[in-house]
């Protein structure tokens, strides 16, 4: 068996080779501006806490590593790529994966607290006139997505105007794309402060060996220009409260070279202190969705909050370290090796 050292040093070759250069070559340039050290410096400080810390590249970034008063203690509790896919893997084995990273099978499995139209490509061509739920929704627009999408990668927001019944199933074709769905209208609350894009909330949940579902955290997912809300797309995140459902702080950036925000940056409302609407029943059917399936054990579960209550949009097996930390400002991996310890 690989030793835990061999693993990580595989790890970095993996993460070397994955490498958003151009982002990695804005963080080394503010952190150069911040430390006045080398690049080599910084390279050899990257490798050393990689492999002590199992963490990624742009990890030694984002975690504040390059920081001098960053204290080991500190370092430590991050939880870094290398544990997130070790701790997931063994949460929820890759052998189940196919239930929450293929949206198809995803929306007939948890279709009851999805409450826009998602239809399948493969179903639209059994029957084409399914087309028409999704054109005639609302708020006049469809959203096409891959059924291994993630990150918002894979997504394309379009006009339904532009498209008829028959159209629709070649656009997909010609596009590679497995579902169309309604573009769903989040609350006026939400849209009020941020309205470029669907803003989900991210509730995590832990299925724990007795059955007990327990909430490990949730997050906003704030959109500032784009029609994603994600944080890789440049957008910011804040923490929610699960007890009140309230926003308790300011929201924040994966990008270094950015402050964190009081106040959306376009809109101008403060975060702090937004409460989320129907905060009770997304929490309740988080626990509910997270029994379904009890060899799935750790999950991030997106919702979409509607004027008419929760709208589940999607689960994920292999949650986000940076959107789970980085809006609390500090590292939680304690809480995740304190769960992993239970199935010991």
């Amino acid at each position: 068996m690989m030793s835990s050292k061999a693993k990580r040093i595989v790890y970095f070759g993996y993460y070397v080779k994955k490498l958003n250069k151009e982002l990695f070559r804005k963080f080394l340039k503010y952190a150069q501006e911040q430390t006045g050290k080398t690049t080599l410096s910084i390279w050899l400080d990257i490798f050393r806490h990689s492999i002590q810390y199992n963490t990624s590249i742009l990890e030694y970034f984002q975690f504040g590593f390059y920081k001098p008063n960053c204290s080991e203690k500190e370092k430590a509790a991050w939880a870094g790529t290398g544990f997130m896919y070790e701790f997931q893997g063994f949460m929820n084995p890759r052998k189940y994966r196919d239930l929450l990273e293929d949206k198809t099978v995803f929306d007939k499995t948890y279709g009851k607290y999805m409450h826009h139209n998602a239809i399948s490509l493969e179903d639209l061509e059994k029957d084409p006139t399914l087309a028409d739920r999704v054109l005639a929704n609302p708020s006049g627009k469809i959203v096409f997505k891959i059924k291994d999408g993630g990150c918002g990668k894979g997504v394309e927001v379009h006009e339904a105007k532009k498209f008829s019944a028959s159209s629709i199933t070649r656009f997909m074709k010609d596009n590679h794309f497995d579902l169309v769905e309604d573009f769903v209208q989040q609350h006026e609350v939400i849209n009020r402060l941020a309205p470029t894009a669907l803003n989900t909330v991210r509730v995590i949940t832990q299925l724990r060996p007795n059955g007990v579902v327990d909430i490990v955290g949730c997050r906003l997912r704030i959109s500032v220009h784009g029609v994603t809300d994600n944080l890789a797309a440049g957008n910011i995140a804040a923490i929610i409260d699960p007890k009140t459902g309230v926003i308790v702080d300011n929201g924040v950036y994966s990008d270094i070279t950015k402050h964190e925000e009081e106040r959306h940056p376009v809109t101008g409302l403060k975060i702090k202190g937004t409460q989320i609407p129907f905060w009770k029943e997304t929490i309740s059917i988080a626990k509910e969705i997270a029994a379904i399936d009890p060899r799935n054990h750790s999950v991030g579960w997106d919702f979409a909050i509607t004027s008419f209550g929760p709208d589940l949009i999607e689960g994920n097996r292999e949650w986000c370290k940076l959107l789970f930390q980085l809006p609390a400002k500090k590292g939680l991996k304690s809480i995740l090796e304190n769960y992993r310890k239970e199935f010991n």
